[in-house]
């Protein structure tokens, strides 16, 4: 009877706690060269996957002498989301002026998948190693772990050799390598985190990427994925908006000779509208000036005038008008101190359009 009871009791007590507690992520930290406060963050940028971000932080704590700690509740999001725990042997007065942008020169972290029903343990590795192992009851835990190794693997292929013809026959392997895998695992979760190290503008990869994206039709298919499992999440809708951003300057950039050529074409047709503009404006004060200084010639200055503009030579001009040459030439040169002008193509100019 007493083993029956004592069997309920813990049955109850397991039961309570499940109720009351649905995650438990634990592990240990190596306090000989760590201490302070450990950190729980949920991910909700992805592009804010590596550092430092209080506004990120969800729950702390602190580890016992073993170096043992726990994170346990029931206030998580019941589907898979991106999480982050991290210490850091920055004290508080330095936080803020070395946590600048996300970064810690002196934190270690740990990126992994759960929900609300995880049970989640990073223990040492080899050599007393903190933060390098996932035992989770969710398979979808450790696939961060499972890319950076992937990752790694690349950067030490362009490393071997650092030409620009390697980068080339490489990458397109590589990209091909990274989005196979994390497609068959089944979590676009995994694969927003291959998607943010190759679209990473400040990435040697970021001019790669936007090839593929132009012909590899992988982007928009992870686009229908993430729509189907993660409908309306903060992540799906992110990366929707980044997709249409990047394609929009994708095709800026396709379009560019056809927009330099329409734009040179309308630099010019608006310059020759302004040039138009400006001298049919400036030939209309000339006229305005000629035609006030007009009001002083005489009658048979005004005659000459005339010829002038319809350039009629002197001896023309005194036919016309059946007078001598010296007289057209005397009134002509009244005519030139009237309007201040020293010549007939001056005359001429000042009566352009009138």
């Amino acid at each position: 009877m007493k083993l029956y009871c004592y069997l309920f009791c813990i049955f109850l007590f397991a039961s309570q706690k499940t109720l009351v507690a649905q995650y438990d992520f634990s592990g240990y930290v190596d306090t000989q060269h760590w201490s302070g406060d450990i950190y729980l963050s949920l991910i909700e940028d992805y592009r804010k996957l590596s550092g430092v971000y209080p506004e990120q932080i969800i729950q702390k704590t602190t580890s016992d002498s073993l170096g043992y700690f726990s994170f346990s509740g029931d206030n998580l999001p019941s589907e898979n989301r991106m999480y982050r725990i991290h210490m850091e042997n920055c004290s508080e007065d330095e936080k803020d002026a070395i946590h600048f942008n996300g970064f810690c020169p002196d934190s270690k972290e740990i990126l992994f998948i759960a929900n609300n029903h995880d049970s989640l343990t990073l223990p040492f590795s080899f050599d007393k190693e903190m933060f390098c192992k996932i035992v989770s009851n969710n398979q979808k835990s450790d696939a961060f772990i499972k890319v950076d190794s992937i990752i790694h693997e690349m950067r030490f292929a362009f490393a071997s050799y650092r030409s620009e013809t390697n980068r080339k026959l490489n990458v397109k392997k590589w990209f091909s390598t990274l989005q196979q895998y994390v497609q068959n695992q089944d979590e676009p979760l995994t694969e927003l985190y291959i998607y943010a190290f190759l679209s990473d503008k400040a990435n040697n990869l970021y001019a790669y990427y936007l090839e593929d994206l132009n012909t590899n039709p992988y982007y928009d298919q992870l686009l229908q994925r993430l729509q189907t499992k993660y409908p309306n999440n903060i992540y799906t809708n992110r990366y929707k908006a980044e997709l249409a951003s990047d394609k929009f300057l994708i095709n800026s950039g396709e379009n560019a000779p056809k927009n330099y050529w329409l734009w040179a074409l309308f630099i010019v047709l608006i310059s020759s509208i302004a040039i138009n503009i400006l001298q049919f404006s400036q030939a209309r004060a000339r006229n305005k000036i000629a035609k006030d200084l007009s009001k002083n010639l005489t009658q048979q200055e005004q005659k000459v005038l005339n010829f002038i503009l319809e350039d009629k030579t002197n001896k023309e001009i005194a036919s016309s008008m059946f007078v001598s040459i010296s007289t057209i030439k005397t009134h002509i040169n009244n005519l030139y101190k009237k309007l201040n002008v020293r010549s007939r193509e001056e005359v001429k100019s000042l009566y352009i359009n009138k």
